[in-house]
């Protein structure tokens, strides 16, 4: 009886205890997708996004390169719009999903959830919306208006999968309908024509809202067609977007009244992208390892980027989580990274030794080691070997040349010994940046670079993106003076008010 009661008392034990979700990995040609999913939901998550993916480029004529591991957006896809919060630690925000881009490697936090209501905004839409702004960043050469950028991702956010294969763009994104009908205030001038002005609350979700409006307007109506090309094309030879905008439209009023009639209009035409001219690809999926599955919430928290004081939670985790796997690559990697980014170099360099030690060829430790390296040397000028610490980043390099963190860490390695960049180091960020162009940190440091090199011009065409950028909050007043330094061809001024405005994020981070 004794055995008996132990027995069930066991099974009380477990019944009670939290399930661990397996995870697993799936790899197809545009996406590394991790997910609690089973293996065959995550395939069908997986070919939903590459279908997504191939219907824009198709609607967009983009180009399709392949890409490398590192090339690939990173997906992590959580429960519920709840799970993205936490992982955030922004409980009760109404975030429903997140992009970051980065040299390190782009990545987006999504939930699968969907929602019953089409008036509430759900995972997919988000992830859809932020997909497009990764492929439109990497498409741009220019700087564009904040309705633009934002309508057009609202255009393809809306997009349905039909069960045979094919995609419909173009749907109404009802959960904007509030804002449509209701809110007041942005004039259609001041849509067009802003990508310098603060936009507040209400003006955001109207730039949104109506901004999918004169994208489905301007792509649909047979007498504007041609009309959107031009107003893009006007911004890329220099003219003001407002100017732009009366040159490509005309009367602009005309236009307002144009789209108000859209906006009642009971039906809205969408763009069918027929099965035939999607291919998905392989798709490949696999349960993630014991030292992967371990290590996964250490490298979610790392990749969001937190401030000093919530690092210093990921480092306890991470160094909780080396005592239990002491032999997975993955889990020391990890730690080493979590080392790095709260500033313990010394141990950052000894995890990564302890990880090379068990997988030679792990780019992740071989990245951290070069890094740790470099801020010992520059901490420490007596124990520096630059040599061996480049020579690290360069291995990183020759295992994935696609790979834009090691060729921006080699940059940077120059500038903490304190000497100037070698013309290799320096046509190693050019191609960073062209690898991985929503990495603001990338293009800051080539646009530095081209004004030692005397290169205002082309300095001030590449910083226009970050100058016009609508998100840029606070920090928009002094974006637009490094912006005006550069036209002007005043270098010393961009180049004060450029190094100060880095200074002062890099506080605020």
């Amino acid at each position: 009886m004794s055995f008996l009661r132990l027995l069930a008392a066991l099974w009380l034990v477990l019944a009670s205890a939290p399930a661990m979700a397996d995870w697993h990995r799936a790899t197809s040609r545009h996406f590394v997708i991790y997910s609690d999913q089973p293996a065959d939901g995550l395939k069908a998550y997986a070919e939903k996004l590459e279908r997504f993916d191939q219907a824009v480029r198709s609607a967009r004529a983009m180009k399709d390169p392949p890409l490398s591991e590192a090339g690939k957006l990173k997906v992590y896809v959580l429960r519920d719009p709840q799970a993205v919060e936490k992982i955030l630690g922004a409980e009760g925000s109404g975030i429903y999903g997140f992009y970051i881009p980065q040299a390190s490697g782009a990545v987006a936090f999504v939930n699968r959830a969907r929602t019953r209501d089409k008036f509430e905004l759900d995972g997919q839409a988000v992830f859809f919306h932020e997909y497009l702004h990764h492929l439109m960043l990497q498409d741009l050469d220019s700087s564009m208006p904040a309705w633009l950028v934002e309508g057009f991702a609202e255009f393809f956010a809306t997009a349905q999968i039909a069960d045979d294969g094919s995609v419909v763009l173009g749907h109404v994104p009802e959960y904007r309908s509030w804002g449509l009908f209701n809110l007041k205030g942005l004039t259609i001038e001041e849509m067009l024509g802003a990508n310098d002005r603060h936009i507040d609350e209400d003006e955001w979700e109207l730039t949104y809202g109506r901004g999918w409006l004169l994208t489905h307007y301007l792509t649909f109506e047979k007498s504007r067609r041609g009309q959107l090309g031009r107003y893009i094309q006007g911004i890329r030879r220099g003219e003001t977007p407002l100017a732009s905008a009366q040159a490509a439209f005309g009367d602009l009023k005309q236009l307002n009244r144009e789209l108000d009639q859209h906006l009642r209009k009971k039906r809205h035409s969408g763009i069918v992208i027929p099965a035939t001219k999607i291919t998905v690809g392989q798709i490949d999926v696999r349960p993630l390892g014991a030292g992967e599955a371990a290590a996964l919430p250490v490298q979610m928290k790392l990749a969001i980027g937190y401030n000093k004081k919530a690092l210093g939670r990921v480092l306890s985790d991470a160094r909780g989580l080396a005592k239990r796997h002491p032999g997975e690559p993955t889990v020391l990697a990890a730690l080493a990274e979590a080392e790095y980014e709260t500033d313990n170099f010394d141990r950052a360099l000894a995890a990564a030794d302890q990880a090379l030690a068990l997988a030679p060829n792990l780019r992740p430790a071989m990245i951290v080691k070069g890094r740790a390296l470099v801020e010992l040397g520059r901490r420490d000028r007596a124990r520096a070997n630059w040599k061996e610490a480049r020579s690290w980043l360069t291995r990183a390099n020759r295992l994935d040349p696609d790979d834009a963190a090691p060729l921006l860490y080699f940059y940077q390695s120059f500038g903490a010994e304190g000497v100037p960049a070698t013309r290799n180091a320096v046509q190693g960020l050019i191609y960073a940046q062209a690898l991985v162009p929503q990495d603001k940190t990338v293009r800051r440091l080539l646009v530095r670079q081209m004004i030692a090199d005397s290169k205002l011009a082309e300095a001030g065409k590449l910083y226009e993106s970050i100058a016009f950028d609508p998100h840029a909050g606070k920090a928009r007043e002094q974006r637009l003076k490094v912006l005006a330094a550069l036209r002007s061809g005043k270098a010393q001024e961009a180049l004060a008010a450029l190094d100060a405005l880095a200074k002062k994020e890099e506080k605020e981070s």
